[in-house]
């Protein structure tokens, strides 16, 4: 069923009208107008061109535009997503047409029916990263063996809700017969299922890239006969009863249309009330229901609402057997976000088990 799936990949794009141009020689005031009344700008000559009109354009919209609180942090994020998908470089025959452009061989993978087009820079500079962690892949502290992400699946870069996981299964009791892990992604909580004995994992995803990418990662492999994929929301067509049903949810609201691998990190209205539905139906009646989140919404001001906490006061379907926190490590000095309200960020493993009659 997976020969089926249509990847996802930055829209190729076909310039209808003349672009502007930015080299080393261009005017960066008429470039940046251009960027602000929303026309395309297309770099030339050499790569680091590009590179230099997003710094400028960080530096143009950090005299316009407060970078203090997260909420400012956002706008401007926004802001710059905004402009920088303006800037385009052209793609002819799976290679970059300017000087000293790196090697990106997800070009060939994703567009073996496009010969020449466009993309903006940040997706490129997107691709180009995604590339070296697919080649190189990812030590993750809880695994014996890298994981290898696909293009356009989240992978973690923190690993302290994965140990808390890590830790769990390594004092958990009772049979390990099956579980569904749902969202699974780059695939790294079944992987630890796995690992710690499960006999079969059914994980299912709504980024096609991330079945996909664990197909291929598999391949003829044990692993393939152990981990069973289905590209679908929540629990797709898996309607057996197992021992443990694992979900590592998006951490933050929604506020906007999602798209994309955004996906992976804000959850719509209604995900959790359809979570705990579905989940309801396929626990076994001694079964655990686990679930990774953070309190990052609620120390961003971001809402006051935890959605785990709600199901348990007033779902009527889980009760809470036990939880454990954890507090993240430190915001690395290079970041350049503003990391203040990480010193108050846990990450949260919630044990809930069938509601007592």
């Amino acid at each position: 069923m997976h020969n089926n799936i249509q990847i996802t990949r930055p829209t190729p794009i076909d310039l209808t009208k003349r672009p502007a141009f930015f080299d080393e020689n261009s005017n960066l005031v008429t470039t940046m107008n251009n960027l602000e009344e929303g026309k395309v700008v297309l770099i030339r000559s050499y790569y680091s061109n590009g590179l230099n009109l997003l710094k400028e354009l960080h530096v143009h919209l950090t005299k316009k535009l407060r970078n203090n609180t997260y909420q400012e942090q956002q706008i401007y994020r926004s802001t710059f997503r905004k402009l920088s998908n303006l800037i385009l470089l052209e793609i002819v025959q799976n290679d970059l047409e300017v000087k000293k452009a790196p090697s990106i061989g997800w070009l060939e993978k994703l567009y073996p029916d496009v010969s020449e087009f466009h993309l903006p820079l940040p997706q490129v500079q997107g691709l180009n990263s995604s590339w070296q962690w697919f080649k190189k892949g990812i030590k993750v502290p809880v695994l014996r063996n890298k994981i290898h992400p696909y293009y356009g699946v989240y992978f973690p870069t923190r690993f302290d809700h994965l140990e808390v996981f890590d830790t769990y299964l390594k004092k958990y009791v009772g049979p390990k017969k099956g579980a569904i892990d749902v969202g699974i992604g780059s695939g790294v909580l079944s992987l630890q299922m796995v690992q710690s004995g499960f006999q079969k994992v059914y994980g299912t995803d709504v980024n096609p890239n991330a079945i996909a990418g664990l197909v291929d990662y598999m391949g003829e492999t044990k692993l393939s006969r152990k981990i069973e994929l289905e590209h679908a929301s929540l629990f797709g067509s898996f309607d057996k009863q197992v021992e443990l049903i694992v979900f590592n949810p998006p951490w933050l609201p929604a506020g906007h249309d999602v798209d994309g691998i955004d996906k992976a990190i804000y959850y719509p209205e209604d995900l959790f009330t359809s979570f705990f539905k579905g989940a309801k139906e396929r626990l076994l009646p001694e079964g655990k229901l686990v679930i990774l989140f953070s309190n990052l919404a609620q120390i961003t001001a971001v809402t006051k609402e935890h959605p785990i906490e709600n199901e348990i006061a007033s779902g009527g379907r889980f009760q809470l057997r036990r939880s454990f926190k954890k507090r993240v490590n430190a915001a690395s000095e290079k970041t350049k976000r503003n990391p203040h309200w990480r010193d108050k960020e846990e990450v949260e493993l919630w044990e809930l088990i069938h509601k007592e009659a």
